[in-house]
């Protein structure tokens, strides 16, 4: 079971020739309403892979927010454990027709509070992986020290979500597994050589994505092995980022190890670039396998599925 706390939104996709910069007016040439959310997209792509999926983030209890719990539950994530004291918030996408995109986000109402109370229902639930997006930190950091300990789930983050070298590093002190865009963790943290260290010293596997360049791990115990991404016509970019976390979350859940649960994820998320918004392009596990045996050179680990007795 995989307990995903963190965000849930309506995305506002709004497609536009070139990505404004400031002070800048461009028209739009298309206006799309979609569902959204780091943790809620990364809750799909892990039930889409087969996996014992729960959403545990905040919505409101308007019906708008009910259509949201209704569409994850149609793709078989659990929400019961899904606050409805908030709001559902929205996330307005800019993207450009080669699938580039900026994002606006809006706040949400997971409170500090609200992770100490799905960390205590993930360890009484034998949950066996609790994932948080970055936005939850530092102030995550004490809630699972205090709140997991031994024998509670390990701790998965996308440290995507974090707004400086602060929460980052203490979402490294937390976590087992964590994954983070190349760009920003070069910004707040540093290149390959330090996040390597960092891997080392706190204990953590880290995944480090670079879009269509591909994703190195960094091992907790030093080891680094360097992926490319397969080559896709991308039509959008959005939510592959989720894709490639909840899928990762999936593989672990599944008994894989970092560096196979990472080939399999990359597969994912460059196959959700090849269908527009951030739920709609989320494959299946299926459609993965099925990739991988006609491209067996995207995944060198690929015959691990089949030795393990899966159908494909």
């Amino acid at each position: 079971m995989i307990i995903f706390c963190g965000y849930a939104n309506v995305d506002l996709t709004v497609g536009v020739p070139v990505l404004p910069g400031p002070g800048a007016r461009v028209q739009a040439t298309a206006v799309q309403r979609g569902e959204g959310g780091m943790a809620a997209n990364a809750a799909v792509a892990a039930a889409r892979m087969g996996a014992d999926s729960r959403f545990a983030g905040v919505v409101g209890p308007d019906p708008l927010s009910t259509s949201f719990l209704q569409t994850l539950a149609g793709d078989g994530v659990g929400t019961a454990w899904t606050g409805r004291t908030g709001a559902l918030t929205t996330a307005v996408v800019l993207l450009t027709p080669d699938g580039e995109r900026s994002i606006i986000s809006q706040d949400d109402q997971v409170t500090p509070e609200h992770v100490a109370g799905v960390v205590r229902t993930a360890r009484e639930a034998g949950a066996s992986l609790l994932y948080l997006d970055g936005y939850r930190f530092p102030e995550a950091a004490a809630t699972l020290g205090d709140g997991l300990g031994n024998g509670g789930p390990r701790v998965v983050v996308d440290l995507d979500g974090c707004d400086g070298p602060e929460g980052m590093r203490a979402a490294l002190t937390a976590a087992d597994h964590v994954i983070v865009g190349r760009a920003q963790a070069f910004d707040l943290l540093g290149d390959l050589d330090v996040l390597a260290s960092a891997a080392v010293s706190h204990r953590v596997d880290m995944v480090v994505t670079d879009g269509p360049r591909g994703w190195t791990l960094l091992t907790s115990e030093g080891v680094r092995h360097d992926g490319r991404a397969i080559e896709v016509a991308t039509v959008d970019a959005t939510g592959a980022g989720d894709c490639f976390a909840g899928t990762y979350c999936a593989e672990l859940d599944r008994g894989s190890a970092p560096l196979e649960a990472a080939r399999f994820a990359s597969v994912a998320a460059g196959l959700s670039c090849t269908r527009p918004g951030a739920r709609d392009g989320l494959p299946r596990r299926e459609d993965v396998i099925a990739y991988i045996d006609s491209h067996p050179e995207s995944h060198p680990g690929g015959v691990l599925a089949r030795s393990r007795g899966e159908e494909t």
